[in-house]
């Protein structure tokens, strides 16, 4: 192997690992949680715990529901919405799930950041409105866009629960210019 080789080897691991150690570190201890408007201005909307064990990491979310949600009844259901130029409603995964992340896939986490959204004047629950935070890890940091899904599939169990049920098909393209928190951060 001459040298050149043997240095592009050393920096390609090098950079792995670097690559590997910032996806842990945003994976990693006590984060905040916070959805974004347009304008870049932040929410704070709860907290997550990261526990790593081997190669497996857990989480434990802690939304702050007490804080800045309102209690909202809706379509016969209580909910905690964010009020703004929409109501954000925070609906958590309703089934048993593992609370597992990986770099390459947080739809666990996805799954437990639901949202639904409608205008303050609408009446009831438009559960075809549901927002889902396509999410990623980017340096520290775990960045989220909405996407769009239809929360009524949630009104029943998935056939398998070892499977996230809202996968690249269930989700849509949203209109981030016209919803009000279009991006959701860990930090």
């Amino acid at each position: 192997m001459t040298r050149k080789i043997r240095l592009q080897v050393w920096a390609a691991l090098m950079c792995g690992g670097l690559a590997g150690q910032v996806a842990a570190d945003a994976m990693d201890g006590n984060k905040q949680i916070f959805l974004i408007d347009k304008k870049g201005k932040a929410v704070q909307i709860g907290h997550i715990v990261f526990n790593r064990t081997g190669e497996h990491v857990t989480y434990q979310l802690h939304m702050d529901h007490q804080g800045k949600f309102k209690d909202y009844f809706l379509s016969m259901k209580e909910m905690k919405c964010l009020e703004g130029p929409e109501l954000m409603c925070h609906l958590p995964y309703p089934y048993s799930q593992p609370r597992t992340v990986t770099a390459a896939d947080m739809s666990w986490l996805s799954h437990d950041l639901l949202f639904m959204f409608k205008q303050p004047a609408e009446f009831g629950a438009n559960f075809w409105n549901g927002v889902f935070y396509e999410l990623q890890v980017d340096g520290e940091k775990i960045r989220g866009k909405a996407r769009a899904v239809d929360l009524n599939h949630l009104a029943s169990p998935p056939a398998d629960l070892a499977i996230p049920p809202f996968g690249e098909a269930e989700r849509d393209d949203i209109e981030i210019a016209s919803r009000w928190l279009p991006y959701l951060e860990i930090r």
